[in-house]
């Protein structure tokens, strides 16, 4: 820079002003107190003022700069000397009539009182003050607090606003059906959770929220036969009737109603301030009725329905996680229970769910740690009431919900393929404990020893050769044990299950078909079985109950006769279930059943009790 001389005159400052008045960015110079020391004819031309008249005035009153705390309060850290820059957006009115986006920076000016100081550049978030830096740290002017004016600039973003909130939109909306996606729809739900740090007393607050999570049924049979571009259209016209269904709900209340695509055809509506569980229900009503009309497409018709999770809750102690892991799991309990429908989260059936699952993720590890104990209820002989043998009915001591019948889990075993090792579990330890009975009882007749197999141990494990090597091990006779299966499970096509059985019973294994009556019954099949025993459901024996009033049923009694009868002329021995009274016991003997088996006589117990019943009748006949 060249220097001046002694006596010269320093045209600088003078330079700098006229820099200043005439440039075409608005600024101004303000003092500490925000008042304004001088403007430039830009920033009049844009406030719709002459410049000269903006001097003294208050430069937050004419860009708006207090209308928010945090806003106000950076800007007059910066009038004080305390933060050494200070940006926000704002949206002003030209003074042709239009509104402008703004971009406003203030930073201090060195202690020369030139004009012309260095402005920052950068975008903000509307109305958001930048974060606050240390002093001096962007200019290194040497701020001297409470002495030092400030530079104000003001530039039109207009271009660069629309610019983001044509890119905003689209990234937050769907462009098929034009509603807002995922991203917008969480957005939403988080604000709608949040608490907020001022309450208007004069709106009604419910502090509820609610969700409408659906999706179509049959969708992808659109795609598949008719195309992606019929398929596009159809989700347009859904979201269309979804938008229109909401609207009307909105008209009778305070509360912000959202509809949005989560993917796929999966849609959500997101009710803010929910007034309770029936405005929800009800809507879902109105959309599946909606849905339900048909849709037409350039000429195709189509008909489509939708299934509904429905959930409605408190703000309070809800997050968005929460709030959408309830409405996929009611989404999911609508299809189950038939689809075309909705369905209220219930969060009973939740619970249960979730101990299913738990249940689930532990009950593999649980037969390594022995948690599972045998009880045995007795088969007793109908003409002498005699005891004969004892089923073996596992039981899950599980350390979180206690003892759990085999209803609670085994049907979870079955799904996951633990069946099989819990399976030879409780085969090796009933077998094992009837030895011991005989050991035990050596001037007694043995009792057999009745094991359920699920199908899944027969198909997924070597069952013949298990059974074989657990009775040699243990010493039990192939005649002292029963394995008991379904009737799904042995009346199917031919097969390894029937190369199985037939082996078993070659062996001298006894089998039986559990609860039969209630599936197949395929009576010509049952023939050709290597079958020694039907155990009749108990559905039929209660039809014999005479006590408390109850009505006897003659046709269950028909059933079981004809069943005996024709079990008998096939050389097969049956057993009754669920025998609890006494004329059921003696109309049971007289039809020829072989053996009962139910609380008449026992409930299932622990192996002591069964080694005090040995050759002995319960009823003491």
């Amino acid at each position: 820079m060249k220097s001046v001389g002694p006596g010269a005159v320093d045209s600088r400052p003078a330079d700098y002003r006229a820099a200043f008045l005439g440039a075409m960015l608005p600024m101004a110079v303000v003092d500490h107190e925000g008042l304004v020391l001088c403007a430039n004819d830009a920033l009049g031309g844009l406030l719709g003022a002459d410049s000269a008249a903006l001097t003294a005035q208050s430069a937050s009153d004419l860009l708006d700069l207090s209308a928010d705390v945090r806003t106000w309060h950076a800007y007059r850290e910066v009038l004080r000397g305390r933060r050494s820059r200070f940006r926000c957006t704002r949206k002003l009115k030209h003074p042709d009539g239009r509104s402008m986006w703004a971009e406003i920076t203030v930073v201090p000016m060195p202690e020369t009182g030139a004009t012309g100081a260095k402005t920052g550049a950068g975008t903000e978030s509307e109305a958001r003050a930048e974060p606050e830096a240390g002093t001096g740290a962007e200019t290194g002017t040497g701020i001297t607090p409470g002495a030092s004016p400030v530079l104000l600039s003001v530039a039109d973003i207009s271009d660069r606003h629309e610019l983001q909130k044509r890119l905003r939109h689209l990234r937050t909306h769907d462009p098929v059906t034009r509603l807002p996606n995922r991203t917008l729809f969480f957005e939403r739900l988080s604000a709608a959770l949040e608490t907020p740090p001022f309450q208007d007393d004069s709106l009604p607050r419910h502090g509820r929220i609610g969700l409408c999570y659906l999706d179509l049924d049959g969708f992808k049979a659109v795609n598949d036969t008719m195309g992606h571009r019929i398929g596009d259209r159809l989700l347009a016209a859904v979201a269309a009737r979804l938008t229109d269904c909401a609207e009307r709900e909105s008209l009778h209340r305070t509360g912000g109603t959202l509809v949005a695509r989560l993917g796929g055809d999966e849609f959500a509506i997101l009710v803010e301030e929910s007034a309770g569980t029936q405005q929800l229900t009800d809507l879902a009503r109105v959309v599946l009725a909606a849905l339900q009309k048909p849709f037409d497409l350039a000429g195709t018709q189509l008909a489509v329905s939708a299934s509904i999770g429905v959930v409605e809750r408190s703000v309070a102690g809800t997050s968005a996680t929460g709030l959408m892991q309830a409405a996929d799991t009611t989404l999911y309990w609508a299809k189950a229970d038939g689809k075309a429908r909705w369905t209220l989260f219930d969060p009973e059936r939740n619970a249960h769910r979730m101990t299913r699952q738990a249940l689930s993720s532990t009950l593999r590890p649980a037969v390594e740690r022995g948690e599972f104990t045998i009880e045995y209820q007795p088969l007793v002989g109908m003409a002498d009431g005699v005891v004969r043998g004892v089923e073996a009915l596992v039981r899950w001591n599980h350390p979180q919900f206690g003892m759990l019948s085999p209803n609670r889990f085994v049907a979870i075993a079955e799904e996951d393929g633990s069946i099989v090792q819990l399976g030879r579990w409780v085969l090796r330890s009933a077998c094992r404990q009837a030895r011991r009975w005989q050991l035990d009882h050596p001037a007694r007749p043995p009792l057999f020893i009745s094991v359920n197999v699920a199908v899944r141990q027969v198909w997924d494990s070597d069952l013949v050769t298990d059974v074989a090597e657990i009775l040699a091990e243990t010493g039990l006779a192939p005649g002292l044990l029963q394995l008991e299966l379904t009737e799904s499970a042995v009346m199917g096509p031919a097969g390894r299950p029937l190369e199985a059985l037939q082996a078993l019973s070659d062996m001298g294994v006894r089998i039986a078909i559990d609860d039969f009556g209630t599936g197949y019954s395929n009576l010509a099949y049952l023939s050709r079985l290597p079958v020694s025993v039907l155990k009749l459901d108990g559905s039929f024996v209660r039809g014999f109950r005479y006590e408390d009033g109850a009505q006897p049923s003659p046709a269950d009694e028909t059933i079981v006769e004809a069943m005996v009868q024709l079990a008998h002329r096939l050389g097969l021995t049956v057993t009754a279930e669920c025998v609890e009274t006494v004329s059921q016991a003696e109309r049971l003997r007289r039809i020829g059943c072989d053996t009962g088996q139910g609380w008449l006589y026992s409930r299932a117990v622990a192996p002591e009790r069964i080694a005090e019943l040995i050759g002995t009748s319960p009823l003491g006949l």
